[in-house]
């Protein structure tokens, strides 16, 4: 399968897995995933920087639309396709990688990707909860929020990665 067609379906899929199931995940009110991230984290590293923005911005948009926020998501997530390539070069220690390849814990590893996604769950979720509350008002519960999701979208995302990752021979 082609790499449009498969970053088209993942697009999909992780939109439907976000609005019909991991939405109503909901711990406390302190805890809310957001996997719909792994569509930015899991495309290639080759990709364009114009396109990646504009992939970003789109999968922000479309959960917008279904969870009406009104550019909550959109602008955490174009936040995150924009800081993408910078926490690349920074997990990796070089120059991004220009293979069509993506980022995954076959190609890469495990410590690797976990430090990649970890890095960009959290500036998506700082980004996100603070748009969200837009005051200091609630600073530590903003804060515990950030971090107990992150780590929860986190884990969530690395079960996910896990199942659909085929082992190295």
């Amino acid at each position: 399968m082609n790499s449009y067609a498969k970053n088209a379906i993942r697009f999909v899929l992780l939109l439907l897995l976000q609005v019909f199931i991991v939405n109503n995940i909901r711990i406390g009110g302190y805890i809310n995933p957001y996997v719909y991230v792994l569509f930015v984290l899991l495309l290639p590293f080759s990709i364009p920087g114009w396109l990646l923005l504009i992939l970003g911005f789109g999968m922000g948009l479309a959960v917008d639309l279904f969870m009406a926020t009104p550019g909550l998501h959109a602008g955490a997530t174009l936040l995150l396709a924009f800081m993408r390539p910078a926490v690349i070069r920074l997990v990796s220690g070089a120059q991004s990688p220009d293979t069509d390849e993506s980022p995954g814990i076959s190609d890469k590893g495990k410590r690797w990707f976990i430090t990649y996604s970890f890095t960009l769950i959290l500036l998506h979720h700082t980004v996100l909860f603070f748009l969200e509350a837009f005051s200091f008002a609630r600073f530590t519960d903003t804060i515990l929020r950030i971090s107990l999701s992150t780590l929860f979208t986190e884990l969530i995302i690395l079960l996910i990665v896990f199942f659909i990752t085929k082992p190295k021979k």
